[in-house]
C-alpha cells in the first residue's frame, strides 16, 4: 500500500531528498544529441565577491521558472551555470582581507603568489554560490559549469582580442578617464554612478600678471568659481565667453596662478557660461564668467585645450597632470615646473590626500586675501561603481576599443537594414537611421538588432535606455590596473627588437596557428592602428627607438616566453571584467571551436537581468556575439523589478536591511520563498517587502519579511490538499471509463483547469510571472481546493468513481502547472501520486517517474465550457449568500436550515438539478419551490442572486433583516449607477468590443432584476 504523505509539510527534508534525486537522475543534463528543438539561457554569473543575495534569489529564480517550464514542453533546455572573475571587486576585497588579517598590502607579494590568494577566495565563494543555487532548486546543467578565466573561456577572450587587434579596432592611448582612486584602475563611463552631494562653490582670485585698463575699467584679478579647489594647482589656462564685454580686453592677457607662480594664458571659447545672477540656468546663477581650465583634472577643460591647440598650434596650452593614482596631490605624474620656484606652500601639499589639499588650498586663499566667496552648491558627482569613492578624471595611457569606428572587412552579414528604412548613407558611410552610428561598427552591431526588432525589451521601455546609451557611446576602454583578470595579451619594446621573430621559424607556428596571412599584429604610434610585422618593419618612418606592441594568436602561447627573453615586455594591466563577460553567452559553449553546444544552443533565447546592467553587459553582449559569432545571442530580455525594503530604500549591508535567500529557505523553505518572489515581480521599476527581524529555530536573529508567510501558506495548502485527495483517490477509474462532463460541478473545475492552462501559459510566454502565481493561487485555493475537493469528498463518500478520475486529472495537472515555480513540493507530491493512482486523466499511459521531466500540460479547447462555469458560478453566489445569512443571523453549524426558492426558467432547472449541493455546501435540510405571488414568509431571511430570490426560513430577525436588504439595495443601486455612467459614454461604446459591451447589458440587466426582488422583500417586512 502506498504511504501516506507526512501530515505537516517539512521543506527541509523534502527539499534534500528531492534534489537528491535529480541530480542522480541527471534531470537537468543538456544532450546536444537530443531531439527538440534548443532553449538555452545563460545565467548572468554571481559575482565571485561573497554570497548571493536576495537580488540573485529573484533573477535566478525567474530563470528556473522559464527553464523549467521550456523543459516540460520538451525542448531541449540548456540553463548555462558559471561565475564571474570581477576583478575589481574581488581584488578589493581579498586586498582588504589581507590588509586586515595580516597587515600586508598586495604590493608585499609577487604577482603570482598574490593571484594564488584570490583563486583560493574564488574557489572558496564559487562553491558557496553554486550551493546557494542548488537550495534555491536552480536547475543547472553543472556539469557544464564555467567560470570567466577558466581555460575555455580564457581561449575565447584571447581569440576576440586578436580578432579585435587585427581589424583596428583596438589601440592605446592617453586620454582623460574616470579613475577610481581606492582601486587605482580605470572605469568605463557606465561603471560611474552619478550621486548628489552637498558641496561648495569656491570664489578663487587669480591676480593677472600685468594690470589692465579698458573702457573705464580696471583689472587687478580675475576670479574663477570652482567645486574642487585641489586641481587648481594643474591649471593651465583661463576661457572666458568671446561674447563676454571684458573678453577683448582680457583674453591674451596672462594671469600668475597662486600657490605655484605660474604664468597661465586667458584664451576664448564659448564653453564657458556667461554669469548671470537672474538666470534660471543654475550655472549662469553661480558662474563669473572665467573658468580654470585644467585639462588633465576635467573632461570639458580637456576638450577646451584640443580646441585651442587645433586652432593655435603655435600657442599650445599645456597639460599637467597633480594628482598620483592613490589619490593624493603628486609632482610625479606630470608635473614638474613648481620645483624651480622653491615654494614651501606647495611643498606642504605635495602628499596630501585630495580632500586634505582643498582644505589647504582653500586656506591659502583665505590667508591671501584671494578668496573671494564660498557658497554652498548641490549638484551630481560621479562615485565608482565598485568602491563607492568619488572618481577622478585622470589622464592616463589605456588600451581602448572603437566602437564606432566602421569595420571593414567585417566576416558575418549585417540584414539589410536599408531595404526596411532603417539605414541611411552619408558621406559613403551607411549609418543606422537617424544616428552616428555606422551599421558595420561595433555599437551599430549592438544597436541594429534592437531597430530591426531581432532583440526585444521586456518591460519595453528599458528599448529607450539601451538605444540613448549606444547612440552616445564612447570609445570602450579595457585596460584595468589591476593583478586578477585576464592579463592583456600584448608586448612592448623598441621596434626593431621585432626582426628576430620574423625571420625565426616561430612565425610561421603563429600562421599556422591563426590560418591568417597576418599572424603577428602590431601597432605602430604615428601609422595605421593595425600591421602585419613585416610591414611595421619594412615601412616604418618612425626613428630608431620607437615603441611598439605585438600581440599574437591563441595557440602560439607557447612563445610569450621567448618574447620576453628578446627583450619585449607583457603590458601588465588585465582586461576589463566586462570584455569576458561580454563573451559569456558563446564563450561557454566552446567558441571559437564549432562545438556541438556551439551549434545547438547559440543563439540562445532569454537573458533575465536587472536593469542596472543593461549598458555595462547586455550591449556588449549583443555587440559581441555578432562580432565573434555571428549572430545575436538572444532575442528576448527580461529586466525585472528591483526589490527594495518597505520604505523604498535599496537593501544592503550598511542599512542593516538585507535578507539572506538562505535565512528564508530555513524558515519558510525554498518553495515558500520563491513562490513569494514570483508574486512580487510585476513588470514595475521596483517592488518593495517589508523587513523585519525573525528567530530562527537556532536561536539566530536574522531579518525575514511577512511576504514570505504567503508563499509558506500556499505551500502548506497544497501539501494537505494533496493529502487529502489522495486518501480518497484510490482505485480511481480510467478516464475513458468516466463521464466527465455529466455532473456540472465536474465541468466547471475541468473548464477552469483549461483555462488555468491557458492563461498560465501565455503569462509564463510574456514574463508576466505574478499573473502566473495569481492564476495558480486562485485555481489551486479558491476553485480546486475551497470548492470541488469538497463536492468531490461528498460524491465519492456517496459511492460515485467519477470524481476520482476527476480529482486526479486536477491534481496532476496543478502539480505540472506549478512545478516552475515550486519545484520541490510538486516533486515530492507527484512521487506520491505515481504510488496511489500511476494512470490518471486523457490518455492511458502512466505518469512520468520525474515530474521535472513531465509533459507541460495542454489546454483542451472543447474542455472549456463558459456555459458550464456560469451556472456554477451562479450555484457558488447563491451558496455564498445562504452561508452570508446563517453567519448574520448567528445560526450554528450543526443546525441544518430550510430555503424556499422563487425561481423561472433556467434558474429553476438548474437549482432542481443540484439541490444536493445545495443542502450538502449550504447545510441545507429542504429545498422547496415556490411563486412569486405568495405572501413572504415570516421571520424568514431574504438573499437574492442571478435572478433567484431565496428565504431562509426561520432565522430572521425583522429588524436586522431590513437594515441588511436595505445595505444591499444601496450596494446594488451603486452598481447599477456605475453601468449605466459606463453604457451612456458614447466613447466607450464605441471603442470597447462588442462582446464586452453586450456583457455590461447583461449585467445590468441582472443587478436591476436582483434590485427589484431586493425592493420587494424590503416591502414585504414592511
Amino acid at each position: 500500500m502506498p504511504a501516506e504523505l507526512a501530515k505537516i509539510f517539512e521543506p527541509k527534508a523534502v527539499e534534500t531528498d528531492v534534489y537528491s534525486r535529480w541530480i542522480k537522475q541527471r534531470a537537468f543534463a543538456a544532450d546536444p544529441a537530443a531531439a527538440g528543438e534548443s532553449y538555452c539561457i545563460v545565467i548572468p554569473p554571481p559575482n565571485v565577491t561573497a554570497a548571493l543575495h536576495l537580488g540573485h534569489a529573484l533573477n535566478n529564480t525567474l530563470q528556473d521558472v522559464l527553464i523549467r517550464f521550456r523543459r516540460m514542453q520538451q525542448y531541449n533546455t540548456l540553463w548555462m551555470p558559471g561565475t564571474d572573475h570581477a576583478g575589481i571587486a574581488t581584488q578589493t576585497v581579498v586586498e582588504k582581507r589581507i590588509l586586515a588579517e595580516e597587515g600586508k598590502r598586495r604590493t608585499d607579494f609577487a604577482r603570482e603568489d598574490f593571484i594564488a590568494r584570490v583563486q583560493a577566495w574564488k574557489d572558496e565563494y564559487e562553491k558557496r554560490i553554486i550551493n546557494q543555487l542548488e537550495l534555491m532548486g536552480c536547475s543547472c546543467d553543472w556539469d557544464r559549469t564555467r567560470f570567466t578565466m577558466d581555460e575555455v573561456c580564457a581561449r575565447a577572450v584571447r581569440e576576440t582580442f586578436f580578432r579585435l587587434f587585427a581589424d583596428g579596432l583596438i589601440y592605446r592611448g592617453k586620454r582623460l578617464v574616470n579613475w577610481d582612486v581606492a582601486t587605482q584602475t580605470v572605469l568605463a563611463d557606465d561603471e560611474v554612478e552619478h550621486e548628489t552631494v552637498q558641496g561648495n562653490f569656491y570664489y578663487l582670485k587669480y591676480p593677472l600678471a600685468h594690470e589692465v585698463v579698458a573702457h573705464g575699467m580696471r583689472f587687478e584679478a580675475i576670479t574663477v568659481a570652482t567645486t574642487r579647489p585641489e586641481t587648481m594647482l594643474g591649471d593651465t589656462a583661463i576661457a572666458m565667453n568671446p561674447r563676454d564685454p571684458r573678453a577683448a580686453a582680457l583674453v591674451g592677457q596672462m594671469v600668475r596662478l597662486p600657490i605655484v607662480g605660474r604664468l597661465i594664458p586667458i584664451i576664448a571659447d564659448e564653453h564657458v557660461v556667461l554669469p548671470n545672477p537672474e538666470s534660471e540656468d543654475e550655472k549662469a546663477r553661480f558662474s563669473t564668467g572665467f573658468l580654470k581650465v585644467t585639462p588633465a583634472h576635467d573632461p570639458d577643460d580637456y576638450a577646451i585645450r584640443e580646441r585651442r591647440n587645433a586652432a593655435c598650434p603655435e600657442a599650445p596650452i599645456d597639460i599637467i597632470n597633480v594628482l598620483a593614482p592613490d589619490g593624493t596631490i603628486s609632482d610625479k605624474h606630470g608635473w614638474t615646473d613648481w620645483d624651480t620656484v622653491k615654494n614651501p606652500d606647495v611643498e606642504n601639499i605635495v602628499g596630501m590626500d585630495r580632500f586634505e589639499a582643498r582644505e589647504a588650498v582653500v586656506e591659502f586663499f583665505r590667508r591671501e586675501k584671494l578668496l573671494e566667496d564660498v557658497r554652498p552648491y548641490t549638484h551630481e558627482v560621479g562615485h565608482s561603481y565598485r568602491s563607492h569613492v568619488p572618481i577622478e578624471p585622470y589622464l592616463s595611457d589605456q588600451w581602448y576599443v572603437a566602437v564606432k569606428k566602421p569595420i571593414s572587412n567585417f566576416r558575418f552579414p549585417i540584414s539589410n537594414l536599408s531595404d526596411r528604412g532603417l539605414a541611411e548613407e552619408r558621406d559613403r558611410v551607411t549609418y543606422l537611421k537617424d544616428t552616428d552610428v555606422p551599421v558595420n561598427s561595433l555599437a551599430g552591431l549592438a544597436l541594429a538588432p534592437l531597430m530591426d526588432g531581432r532583440v526585444k525589451f521586456t518591460p519595453d521601455r528599458y528599448a529607450t535606455n539601451y538605444r540613448t546609451w549606444l547612440e552616445n557611446l564612447r570609445d570602450w576602454p579595457i585596460s584595468r590596473q589591476l593583478w586578477w583578470g585576464h592579463q592583456i595579451p600584448v608586448w612592448s619594446g623598441a621596434i626593431e627588437k621585432f626582426s628576430w621573430f620574423v625571420s625565426s621559424q616561430l612565425i610561421e607556428e603563429c600562421r599556422h596557428a591563426s590560418d591568417d596571412s597576418a599572424p603577428v599584429i602590431v601597432s605602430v604610434p604615428g601609422r595605421s592602428a593595425h600591421e602585419g610585422v613585416n610591414a611595421a618593419l619594412q615601412a616604418r618612418n618612425t626613428v630608431e627607438g620607437t615603441i611598439g606592441y605585438l600581440t599574437v594568436p591563441p595557440g602560439c602561447e607557447h612563445i610569450e616566453k621567448q618574447l620576453e627573453e628578446h627583450g619585449l615586455v607583457r603590458d601588465a594591466d588585465v582586461l576589463d571584467t566586462w570584455f569576458s563577460s561580454a563573451l559569456w553567452p558563446f564563450s561557454t559553449l566552446g567558441w571559437p571551436e564549432q562545438t556541438d553546444a556551439l551549434k545547438k544552443y547559440y543563439p540562445g533565447d532569454v537573458l533575465c537581468t536587472a536593469r542596472e546592467i543593461i549598458t555595462l553587459w547586455v550591449s556588449r553582449m549583443v555587440m559581441m556575439g555578432q562580432y565573434c559569432a555571428g549572430d545575436i545571442p538572444f532575442s528576448d530580455v527580461f529586466i525585472h523589478a528591483m526589490i527594495q525594503d518597505g520604505e523604498g530604500r535599496k537593501m544592503s549591508k550598511s542599512l542593516g536591511n538585507g535578507i539572506d535567500p538562505l535565512d528564508i529557505i530555513d524558515s519558510h523553505g525554498a518553495d515558500a520563498m520563491r513562490f513569494t518572489l514570483v508574486s512580487m515581480t510585476t513588470q514595475t521599476q521596483d517592488v518593495r517587502m517589508p523587513v523585519q527581524k525573525m528567530k530562527l529555530p537556532d536561536g539566530r536573529e536574522v531579518n525575514s519579511s511577512p511576504k514570505f508567510d504567503a508563499g509558506r501558506n500556499f505551500c502548506n495548502k497544497l501539501w494537505n490538499a494533496a493529502r487529502f485527495a489522495m486518501m480518497n483517490i484510490a482505485g480511481a477509474p480510467a478516464w475513458s471509463q468516466i463521464r466527465p462532463g455529466a455532473d456540472l460541478s465536474d465541468a466547471w473545475i475541468l473548464s477552469r483547469l483549461n483555462a488555468t492552462i491557458a492563461q498560465a501559459t501565455a503569462s509564463i510566454e510574456a514574463f508576466r510571472f505574478n499573473e502566473v502565481a495569481d492564476t495558480l493561487y486562485h485555481f489551486m485555493w479558491d476553485e480546486f481546493c475551497d470548492w470541488y475537493l469538497e463536492i468531490a469528498k461528498n460524491r465519492i463518500n456517496a459511492g460515485q468513481q467519477d470524481p476520482k478520475a476527476v480529482v486526479a486529472h486536477c491534481l496532476d495537472v496543478l502539480l505540472r502547472l506549478m512545478h516552475p515555480i515550486i519545484p520541490f513540493i510538486t516533486e515530492a507530491i507527484w512521487q506520491n501520486l505515481n504510488d496511489v493512482c500511476p494512470v490518471r486523466g486523457p490518455g492511458a499511459a502512466e505518469a512520468e517517474p520525474l515530474l521535472v521531466r513531465a509533459q507541460w500540460p495542454m489546454a483542451d479547447s472543447a474542455a472549456i465550457n463558459e456555459n458550464a462555469q456560469q451556472n456554477f458560478d451562479l450555484l457558488q453566489e447563491i451558496i455564498r449568500q445562504v452561508r452570508n445569512v446563517r453567519t448574520q443571523h448567528n445560526v450554528p453549524p450543526s443546525r441544518r436550515v430550510d430555503v424556499a426558492i422563487e425561481a423561472d426558467g433556467h434558474v429553476k432547472e438548474l437549482l432542481t438539478q443540484n439541490a444536493d449541493l445545495l443542502r450538502f455546501l449550504a447545510q441545507v435540510q429542504t429545498v422547496t419551490f415556490r411563486s412569486g405571488d405568495e405572501p413572504a414568509p415570516a421571520n424568514a431571511a431574504a438573499v437574492v442572486a442571478g435572478g433567484a430570490k431565496l428565504y431562509v426560513l426561520d432565522v430572521v430577525d425583522a429588524a436586522a433583516e431590513t437594515a441588511r436588504l436595505t445595505k444591499q439595495a444601496q450596494t446594488l443601486e451603486k452598481g447599477i449607477a456605475g453601468i449605466m455612467g459606463k453604457l451612456a459614454n458614447e466613447k466607450f461604446v464605441a471603442n470597447a468590443r462588442p462582446d464586452v459591451v453586450a456583457k455590461e447589458r447583461q449585467r445590468l440587466e441582472q443587478l436591476q432584476a436582483d434590485l427589484a426582488h431586493v425592493q420587494a422583500s424590503l416591502a414585504a417586512l414592511k
